[in-house]
């Protein structure tokens, strides 16, 4: 007690002492707003900055400077960018007070932030990461050369072969990151080899290398040189040489690149485990890694034992949805019988042949024309871009591989791209289709990066930069919208979209359980087929791609999980008030941004919207 009395005592005599500073007057709304500006005129400054150390970051958003430049792939780079990144954010601390910025401001201050901390945490375990692993470097260099590099003029041409000239260099400095990590006693699983070095062998078989059809990046650079002549750009006589310059650069660079990759991979998988294994058991520093990928991926503090236990809570809850799709469509059985039947009746499989393959492409484009006819209904911004479905290109197409999107480029010049693998047809069940429509198309992804894009009034960098946890929410809360908006009209499709669900409520267990609790991949791909409807050949290609990214499939359900809450958050305090536009367009007005930051950003939105109402 007498403690107690003498700290007020104390607390009263520092309250009225004459020589107790003054408290600083709060910011003024000129004072806010001059900073605010001052501050997005920074970051814009930054971020160009950081751009110009990207010749492909640069041509990925349209941009033509630097065209005939590959990144540098060193580590060095590496240590430069990092190096680079501490000091501006140390700038920013020092020039700018939080306090004296709006809303938005601070968001991207808090985001800019965050950039540099998970930078350092990756550095932490930079030779962690495998290298030459599922749409590794290998297969998204000619990703880059046939979807990105755009060919208008002679010059863009020319910036074409200087890029193949540059395949050797940029190459060489990745197997070097890879040699350098497999030192460090971290090697991918056998198969992840086995994949890469088909996958290389891919790029560099047949013309002009030698017999056989054309190579994608030969018939590539043989189309853009003939439009550049068919459009009367360039003789030809100009063609004929800028065709003869390409092959030279893929004889010279490419081949000898993807040769040696080939070569240290063949040499290097004796020393790889037979048996794949997780993070914990591969890798040097495995459990940590994990649990920093973890926290970087979902940006969340949730720890591999509380993703898992999520995850089993998740599987039982969607179950019960299955069980009354099943008693609706009236089949009698148990619900694994179930999962037997859609996985292998033919009624829900296309020919495996080309025909099956633009039906498949076709049912895609009919149910994202009828989503974007109701768009408007519960969205205030919509995308200006483009968007196409696409088969993935034969030298990367994996049978069963998931279904990815490919933004287009904000001044619509370039469309966003639904990519679809379709090698092996039983693998792509139509009753799972639309669901995957709407989650790489709209409203998902297409929808949520194409607005990022588009977004004004935001540093550049806000509308650029990405977390797996906000997107991949969004694409599975968009799959969960899409039934609240009226559509799943087939029992079947809404049992896809169920399916789609517990597939990436299964991965929060088979994730954790790979990379945190030991499980081999047998038993992963044992838990999968037993509590989800996925085909056998798409369950085996998702749990590879799951040990060889610890970390990346939690983020889905994560993701959406959270969105989902806010929603219900909102639509509880706000009454009738409430409208999904309203809450749309917060979460997508803001671009990609951490779940922390987007939390507080859509609760300041229910309190600005009550002091409205």
């Amino acid at each position: 007690m007498r403690n107690w009395v003498a700290a007020g005592l104390l607390a009263v005599v520092v309250a009225c002492s004459p020589t107790e500073p003054a408290k600083p007057a709060a910011p003024t709304a000129a004072d806010i707003a001059t900073t605010t500006a001052d501050i997005n005129k920074w970051f814009d400054e930054q971020y160009e900055q950081e751009l110009q150390m990207s010749p492909i970051g640069l041509t990925v958003q349209g941009r033509k400077d630097h065209y005939g430049e590959l990144d540098d792939m060193s580590e060095a780079a590496t240590d430069k960018h990092l190096d680079w990144r501490r000091k501006s954010v140390a700038e920013m601390r020092a020039k700018f007070d939080p306090k004296k910025l709006d809303e938005e401001a601070h968001t991207s201050f808090d985001v800019w932030a965050l950039a540099l901390d998970t930078e350092e945490k990756g550095a932490k375990f930079r030779r962690s990461p495998y290298v030459f692993v599922k749409d590794g470097p290998h297969v998204f260099l000619p990703q880059v050369f046939m979807n990105f590099h755009s060919v208008e003029e002679k010059s863009d041409m020319e910036a074409y072969i200087s890029r193949l000239n540059a395949v050797k260099r940029a190459m060489g400095q990745i197997l070097d990151q890879a040699k350098a990590a497999a030192d460090a006693g971290n090697h991918a699983p056998r198969f992840a080899y086995t994949q890469a070095i088909q996958e290389s062998k891919n790029v560099i078989s047949g013309a002009p290398f030698g017999r056989g059809k054309d190579t994608p990046l030969w018939a590539d650079a043989k189309a853009k040189v003939k439009a550049l002549v068919d459009g009367k750009k360039v003789t030809a006589e100009e063609g004929k040489a800028l065709q003869a310059d390409a092959e030279k650069a893929l004889k010279e660079s490419v081949k000898p690149a993807y040769d040696a990759v080939i070569a240290w991979l063949t040499e290097d998988v004796k020393n790889t485990p037979e048996q794949a294994q997780g993070a914990s058991q591969l890798m040097k520093d495995g459990a940590a890694f994990y649990e920093t990928a973890l926290e970087t991926q979902t940006t969340t503090t949730m720890s591999a034992d509380e993703i898992h236990q999520l995850g089993l809570s998740e599987v039982a809850r969607i179950h019960g949805e299955m069980e009354k799709i099943k008693d609706q469509v009236g089949f009698k059985g148990t619900l694994p019988e179930f999962f037997t039947f859609v996985r292998t009746s033919p009624q829900f499989q296309l020919p495996n042949n080309d025909k099956g393959r633009a039906e498949y492409i076709k049912m895609s484009e009919d149910f994202l024309s009828g989503m974007e006819a109701k768009l408007p209904e519960y969205f205030g911004m919509l995308p200006k871009a483009k968007l196409i479905v696409k088969r993935v290109e034969p030298f990367r197409e994996e049978p069963g591989g998931a279904q990815h999107y490919f933004p287009g480029t904000a001044d619509g010049s370039r469309p966003g791209v639904f990519y679809a693998h379709l090698s092996d047809m039983k693998s792509m069940p139509t009753f799972s289709l639309e669901a995957i429509a709407y989650h790489e198309g709209v409203p998902g992804h297409h929808l949520q990066i194409s607005i990022a894009q588009e977004l004004t009034g935001i540093p550049k960098f806000r509308t650029q930069y990405g977390y797996t946890a906000y997107q991949e929410g969004w694409g599975l809360y968009s799959e969960a919208l899409a039934k609240d908006m009226g559509f799943y009209k087939d029992p079947y499709s809404d049992f896809g979209r169920l399916s789609a669900e517990i597939w990436r409520a299964i991965r929060l267990v088979v994730d954790t359980g790979i990379h945190s609790k030991g499980w081999s991949e047998e038993q992963a791909v044992k838990y999968f087929l037993d509590n989800g409807p996925t085909p056998e050949g798409a369950v085996r290609s998702e749990i590879r791609r799951y040990i060889v990214w610890p970390g990346q499939a939690t983020c889905y359900k994560i993701g959406m999980i959270k969105i989902q809450e806010l929603r219900a958050l909102a639509q509880k305090e706000l009454g009738d008030t409430f409208t999904y536009a309203g809450f749309h367009d917060t979460v997508l007005g803001g671009g990609a941004l951490p779940l922390p930051v987007l939390e507080a950003r859509v609760r300041r939105w229910i309190d600005h919207t009550k002091t409205k109402a």
